[in-house]
């Protein structure tokens, strides 16, 4: 099964003690917190999601080796407790055989979705000089229709295309912002990296 391949193949980098851990699981975000909050039980910190693949298709999540005592002690905790997992045997967390979370895990899984989620958004998020560039593109549609439509058919499409990228602009702002609450009230704070994005770390997590 897939999920098993997904499961086997995160754990076996952890096994080999890698500062990095690359998540890229069929699916979804949702699948990709799953793994994501196993890997913390085992001692890794999130680190990073963005889309990858044909057509951007995958999620792909980086979790980063957490260096902090309590860290590797949750490790060795969870190395006893699931001595078999990713060989048939209870992985932490996540239900025999899926990806669906424990009861127990459901709300870390969440917090995990939230931070993947709003990571992978950041492709979508445009700036004010995209935003002038969509809407001269549609002025140019408007402009190519009159050509051979008559100028109220020109203007209809041009401005239904403009409408389109507005509405497109607003969800993607809108959605982002709520996470961004989620994630403040669940005890993140916000920081910008290197390249001006905005992010969200733990309290005692820092930009790497």
């Amino acid at each position: 099964m897939s999920v098993e391949r997904d499961i086997a193949g995160m754990l076996q980098q952890i096994a080999r003690g890698q500062d990095a851990v690359e998540i890229a699981p069929q699916g979804s975000a949702r699948k990709a917190a799953a793994l994501a909050h196993v890997a913390e039980r085992y001692g890794y910190t999130y680190g990073a999601a963005y889309r990858t693949g044909f057509r951007n298709s995958l999620v792909q999540v980086r979790m980063d080796r957490d260096t902090h005592p309590d860290a590797r002690a949750r490790e060795a905790a969870t190395v006893a407790a699931h001595p078999r997992a990713g060989n048939g045997g209870a992985v932490p967390g996540l239900e025999p055989g899926s990806l669906k979370p424990l009861p127990d895990a459901v709300d870390a899984v969440a917090v995990m979705k939230d931070l993947v989620t709003f990571d992978v958004m950041a492709l979508y998020v445009v700036d004010r000089r995209q935003k002038v560039l969509g809407y001269l593109a549609c002025a140019a549609l408007t402009v190519l229709l009159l050509l051979d439509r008559s100028p109220a058919e020109a203007v209809l499409s041009g401005g239904a295309v403009a409408l389109f990228f507005t509405a497109a602009f607003r969800t993607g702002t809108v959605r982002r912002r709520t996470i961004a609450r989620r994630l403040t009230n669940a005890g993140f704070h916000a920081v910008r990296d290197h390249r001006g994005g905005l992010r969200f770390l733990r309290p005692e997590q820092r930009l790497p």
